[in-house]
């Protein structure tokens, strides 16, 4: 087991790895910006290394500062949590030239799945469905033109290295394709340093189904379920469920063994996410692999009751599943419901600011992951989520019933939150009744 990890993250997800290294007797760093020396978890880590600057690029994002505390402390591992630099191949390599083991899978298989592409032809040789689309990056605005025309509007253009929603433009008719197609290439190239683009059908009143897999390094694999990630904004998920209300049995089971086979195909070690679509009719289709623990991990450790994290980190350290894929047994129903300082009245605008109350809800079958605090300063620079509010329940409809009480005991003053938005999104009835597809919020913003 490793002795020291830094922790290359912030937030609600820095404060969750530390207390898994503690869990495990594991020293811990944490680095930090330089509007973020006030963070929850450097309260609890062992050292703490100065980053400098406030901006991601000139701190989460900069590899060589990173390394250099990695160095400095002399640490074992290093943990990415979520975004920044958890599916990076190239710094997962250069920690591995070091003898600094990154917690997620290989440089190799990292950079073989970032292409997206890459990972779909993949699959696709091996049975798996994928959405219909390019196979290759798009070459110009005439081949383009040609594959709409075959696929059909509407449709996506998608950054090939692109990933947590950026890079993508929707085209619902020719007209728009140039425009999207130039557009894409840009925030392609500026977030992902890439201008591959391709293209793959939309489709339409289609669910965002993802199963979670845990594989070891002498292949024994596990799904620990799925999650209902259909409630998007601009292709945010805003609300999760596990399990995936509202599925055939047969189509449930499909979609877990064919994540067993995604992992098994491409050799993948670790914790994992394989995302599909699923279509009215139960087919599905794969969209990605995400290397890394998910943002909405929590309902499944709840349904599960596997701490994922902690199993993350001791796969990384070359241990054995903790448990027997055979023992898995998932129980009640979970929803996560992400809070996020954002003004809903105003086109869902940043909220910055200081908070000045921060009360969190508490009761049975009720669990926070939060960073924040009362008196916390929220800064401008990073993502807008302050906490994760996750309930249990022993089926979906009193774990929605929870949920409402929950939030009607969550308070945050100083900032605009999220948390009346997720009132509303429990009392639709498409919601309720399980009218579930990708599209819904944006449908009905009218109500919200």
């Amino acid at each position: 087991m490793f002795g020291k990890i830094l922790i290359a993250n912030r937030g609600e997800i820095a404060l969750r790895v530390v207390r898994a290294c503690r869990e495990l007797g594991i020293k811990t760093v944490g680095v930090f910006s330089d509007p973020d020396y006030n963070l929850l978890h450097l309260k609890f880590v062992d050292q703490k290394v100065a980053l400098g600057g406030s901006l991601p690029q000139d701190t989460y994002l900069n590899e060589e500062k990173i390394i250099r505390a990695c160095e400095l402390t002399e640490v074992d591992a290093i943990h990415p949590g979520y975004g920044f630099l958890s599916e990076n191949g190239a710094f997962a390599r250069k920690l591995e030239e070091k003898g600094i083991t990154f917690i997620g899978p290989d440089a190799d298989l990292l950079e073989r799945i970032k292409d997206k592409l890459q990972a779909k032809r993949i699959l696709e040789e091996a049975g798996i469905p994928v959405v219909p689309g390019s196979r290759e990056p798009l070459k110009d605005e005439n081949e383009a033109r040609k594959i709409a025309e075959e696929i059909g509007y509407p449709l996506f253009l998608k950054a090939s290295r692109g990933g947590g929603g950026r890079g993508i433009r929707v085209v619902r008719e020719p007209g728009q394709l140039a425009g999207a197609l130039e557009s894409a290439k840009r925030e392609g190239k500026l977030a992902f340093g890439s201008e591959e683009v391709y293209m793959e059908k939309l489709l339409t009143k289609a669910r965002h189904v993802e199963v979670q897999i845990v594989r070891d390094k002498e292949g024994r694999v596990a799904h620990l379920g799925e999650r209902e990630c259909s409630l998007q904004r601009r292709q945010q998920k805003i609300l999760e469920e596990a399990p995936a209300p509202f599925l055939t049995e047969e189509t449930r089971e499909k979609l877990r063994e064919a994540a067993i086979k995604v992992a098994e195909v491409l050799n993948y070690t670790t914790c994992g996410t394989v995302e599909f679509l699923v279509t009215e009719d139960g087919s599905f289709y794969f969209m990605e692999l995400n290397a890394r623990i998910q943002v909405e991990h929590p309902i499944t450790e709840m349904v599960s009751g596997i701490d994922l994290v902690r199993e993350q980190i001791c796969l990384a350290a070359g241990e054995k599943l903790s448990f027997s894929p055979e023992e898995v047994s998932l129980r009640g129903h979970a929803l996560e419901m992400r809070i996020n300082a954002e003004d809903v009245a105003h086109n869902f605008s940043p909220s910055p600011g200081k908070i000045s109350r921060f009360d969190v809800p508490r009761g049975p079958g009720i669990r926070v992951d939060s960073h924040c605090y009362s008196g916390y300063e929220v800064p401008p620079y990073y993502d807008s989520l302050l906490a994760k509010l996750i309930v249990w329940d022993c089926d979906r409809d009193f774990a929605i019933r929870r949920a409402r009480e929950a939030l009607h005991s969550f308070a945050v003053e100083g900032v605009s939150t999220t948390i009346p938005f997720h009132m509303k999104i429990l009392q639709n009835r498409d919601f309720m009744t399980g009218n579930l597809h990708t599209k819904l919020i944006e449908e009905n913003l009218e109500e919200y």
